[in-house]
């Protein structure tokens, strides 16, 4: 199968983006006691600066922040007063800097030995674990068949990031963030978050370590898949050079037109917004991302519904203060982040 060379965007530029991030909890009848946890803040590093931040949350709620194993910034809160609607707004100034490309200087060989040495070295043991299921040996006979060619590590997972956007197909709906990879496998479709969870079950059964990683796609006037929400796509680690983006929804490098908010093993480390909550069960949750651009002009997309992880909590729930039950429940979700 002939393969076609992914591009790339980059640029000696250094753009700037403006990102408006709206999530709202509309709720059957009034609720209370809401706790909730936040990663709305987008990594900084050489690659990447904010230049200006702002939150607004319903309620005017304190916000307690801390870093968790990952690196990524947490934000927690509780919401206790009685309410219909919980709204968080994120604003962003974002500046990027352009990643060069890897350039190939060792054998190919020599970087698959390196990646051997990367197994039990504690940055990268979580980013080299896959994940069984039912129908791992026909991956297996996918993946193997690349390795098969004595290509580099780097143009390996190029060429896994080509099959996930050839073989699979972009549908809404389809699947869940619950939905597991046996399912994604089996139906060969999805959206951005699934395309990123096959990638970097490849990557990794290559021993090839991959990051999760979930952000914006700036600016998405170009009509790419993934555009109006959060994104979701794949580092992974190549020798010699460090980590790459790789973005299997679209085909193309993740570079400076790509905003990281965070990374981890899966979806999972990554959510934007989770929490817990006393009330009624039904309850809408709609996210709109409107991405400005240098001109001052900007994208704006249709409040569209999206999966939830806010849990409620029943009426009738075990003895003991309600609000001290939510707030372990979020807590013992930041201890795991911690491990």
């Amino acid at each position: 199968m002939p393969l076609t060379k992914l591009v790339s965007t980059y640029t000696n530029a250094m753009p700037e983006f403006k990102i408006k991030h709206v999530t709202r909890y509309t709720y059957e009848s009034p609720v209370r006691e809401s706790v909730n946890h936040i990663i709305l803040y987008p990594i900084e590093d050489q690659f990447q600066k904010v230049i200006k931040h702002t939150l607004i949350i319903s309620g005017n709620p304190k916000v307690d922040v801390f870093t968790d194993y990952y690196g990524n910034k947490i934000g927690f809160f509780a919401y206790s007063e009685r309410h219909r609607e919980l709204e968080i707004c994120s604003e962003l100034t974002v500046g990027t800097t352009p990643k060069e490309l890897p350039t190939e200087t060792m054998f190919s060989e020599m970087q698959w030995m390196e990646l051997e040495k990367l197994r039990y070295q504690v940055p990268y043991i979580d980013y080299l674990k896959w994940e069984a299921f039912n129908e791992l040996n026909e991956l297996k006979k996918v993946t193997e068949q690349y390795l098969q060619a004595g290509l580099t590590p780097h143009h390996v997972a190029m060429d896994y990031c080509q099959y996930v956007y050839e073989h699979f197909k972009y549908i809404q709906g389809v699947t869940t963030a619950q939905t597991q990879i046996d399912e994604i496998w089996h139906i060969k479709s999805g959206v951005c978050q699934d395309f990123a969870h096959i990638l970097c079950q490849m990557l990794r059964m290559a021993k090839i370590p991959a990051k999760y990683v979930s952000g914006y796609i700036c600016p998405n006037k170009n009509g790419i898949r993934g555009e109006g929400a959060t994104h979701a796509w794949v580092e992974a680690y190549i020798p010699d050079y460090g980590w790459l983006g790789l973005d299997p929804t679209n085909n193309c490098i993740a570079n400076e037109t790509y905003v990281r908010l965070a990374l981890g093993r899966s979806f999972t480390d990554c959510s934007p917004v989770k929490g817990v909550y006393k009330g009624p069960s039904n309850h809408k949750l709609t996210v709109q991302v409107i991405v400005g651009y240098d001109n001052g002009t900007s994208d704006a997309h249709e409040p569209f519904t999206e999966e939830t992880e806010s849990v409620a909590i029943s009426a009738p729930a075990a003895k003991g203060n309600s609000y001290r039950r939510n707030l372990e429940l979020m807590q013992q979700i930041q201890q795991q982040q911690q491990q």
